[in-house]
């Protein structure tokens, strides 16, 4: 038998927040690394062409897009921010909060550089160090997309938010009804 019954919320949120809070100290700790090492130095490819570590400060959004309304970032992440702790109060789901917690920690990393680097609050440039050829990202970055995966992966397999399944609440919609 399936048991398919939410985990303990309190639990939830430790995986939620706590994978939040380490994701935002190790971008940190890589961003310091990069502008300590790597700014103002030559790309060192790793893996020929394909990746490597570049220094660059992106002053817009994923792709350099974006770059003269930096501002608006801060506000987006705040606000998703927002939605997370709303969201958090019906959590049920394991998978849902490693998704948001691999979010959360990915906007507050990038959050920070808007907020408190160079060219000033809420225009600050995003340290990106990681080259894969087409784009260099971050720590971040790799956390957000990660986050957007788990979150997709999640809702094609049914999980709800609250740790019900969406099969399961039909078929039960459809037993109550015969």
């Amino acid at each position: 038998m399936n048991d398919h019954r939410p985990e303990p919320r309190r639990r939830l949120l430790v995986i939620l927040f706590g994978l939040a809070a380490g994701i935002l100290v190790i971008d940190q700790v890589l961003k310091l690394l990069a502008v300590t090492y790597l700014e103002g130095q030559p790309p060192i490819p790793v893996i020929g062409s394909l990746a490597g570590f570049a220094f660059y400060r992106n002053p817009g959004a994923a792709l350099g897009l974006g770059s003269g309304v930096t501002w608006i970032f801060p506000l987006i992440a705040i606000a998703v921010f927002i939605a997370i702790l709303v969201l958090s109060r019906k959590i049920g789901s394991r998978v849902w909060a490693i998704g948001l917690g691999l979010l959360l920690g990915g906007l507050f990393g990038n959050l920070v550089d808007r907020l408190f680097r160079q060219p000033g609050f809420l225009r600050g440039a995003v340290v990106d160090y990681i080259d894969l050829s087409l784009f260099v990202c971050n720590f971040a970055d790799i956390a957000i997309s990660a986050a957007a995966v788990t979150l997709v992966i999640a809702s094609l397999r049914g999980i709800e938010l609250d740790g019900s399944h969406r099969q399961t609440a039909e078929r039960t919609k459809e037993e109550t009804h015969d």
